[in-house]
């Protein structure tokens, strides 16, 4: 729950979803299992991504977007690395695709949380 974004409903669903957390072999592939990365469609060597994929969960994809969203809306002025990150994508992007963007990220930062059985730590500023 110390995760930005994730509450207690979050916590628990992805708790009681994700049982063994080493079944992924990284941060991306639960994301990808969530349905938060991009669909590709390559050919003759040409990358492009789509939108989302949605393949997975879709409640625990729906709950970290809702949370993602929540945390654009909370950490706009604010001088974290996080907001700095929103704030830069923002610019470029519209407010859905960073909101799902940041969902992935949410995601990530879940499965490290759950992997090395450790609280998250935020940003520490240096003097």
């Amino acid at each position: 729950m110390a995760i930005p974004g994730v509450g207690i409903v979050t916590a628990t669903a992805i708790a009681a979803t994700v049982t063994d957390p080493g079944q992924f072999r990284s941060g991306r592939q639960f994301a990808a299992w969530l349905g938060l990365t991009p669909q590709q469609h390559s050919t003759g060597g040409k990358t492009q991504l789509g939108g989302i994929s949605k393949q997975g969960d879709r409640y625990l994809r729906r709950l970290l977007v809702v949370g993602a969203t929540a945390v654009i809306r909370h950490t706009k002025d604010k001088p974290t690395p996080m907001a700095n990150w929103i704030r830069a994508l923002m610019t470029k992007k519209p407010f859905r695709v960073v909101s799902v963007a940041l969902a992935n990220k949410l995601a990530r930062i879940a499965w490290v949380v759950l992997t090395r059985k450790e609280t998250y730590r935020s940003y520490e500023l240096t003097a």
